[in-house]
């Protein structure tokens, strides 16, 4: 019976990883005890130079997991793999994880898919100088006041008229000074 597991690989090589399991797998004839092998992600969104960015991330970096058939072969088949240290677990027995702690982890990345998350990232920071880029304010330059990433709006304060005036726009709409 084939059971979920997690495989410890180097940080970066974890598509990598994948790959060389499932490859290795069909080259030995042991397709039938490797039965998946995820690599789990979720979709975020990123402001970068003032435009927004859909990401792929990696849910658990370093991890794997995997449904395999664990017989003697399966195993050494995954642990002589190339950039693994080996499963999580006790000593040098595999741990398997239940159905619903797997199914957890693949509720993430479900979740993620259907709508991705508000892990929004920007290249600039409270006190920092910006550019507005559109709206009235256009080619103005000011300063990061506030951050609200649940709305997605940034707060700057533009000199008009020699006064400083805060403006609420949102995060794709200004880009940072250099």
């Amino acid at each position: 019976m084939a059971r979920w597991y997690i495989i410890h690989a180097y940080s970066g090589f974890e598509n990598k990883v994948r790959d060389s399991i499932l490859s290795e797998a069909e080259r030995l004839g042991l397709s039938d005890g490797v039965e998946e092998v995820e690599v789990p992600t979720e979709t975020v969104t990123e402001i970068k130079r003032g435009k927004k960015v859909q990401s792929e991330r990696k849910f658990m970096p370093g991890y794997v997991l995997a449904k395999l058939n664990l017989t003697d072969d399966v195993y050494h088949l995954v642990k002589n793999t190339p950039k693994v240290t080996g499963f999580l677990g006790s000593g040098n027995k595999p741990q398997p994880i239940s159905e619903k702690e797997a199914a957890r982890y693949f509720g993430g990345v479900e979740e993620a898919k259907a709508a991705p998350k508000k892990d929004i990232h920007v290249d600039y920071e409270i006190g920092d100088q910006v550019k507005v880029l559109e709206g009235p304010f256009a080619s103005f330059n000011g300063e990061v006041e506030e951050l609200d990433f649940d709305k997605a709006k940034v707060k700057v304060s533009v000199s008009i008229f020699g006064r400083a005036t805060p403006v609420e726009l949102d995060f794709d709409q200004v880009e940072l000074v250099k």
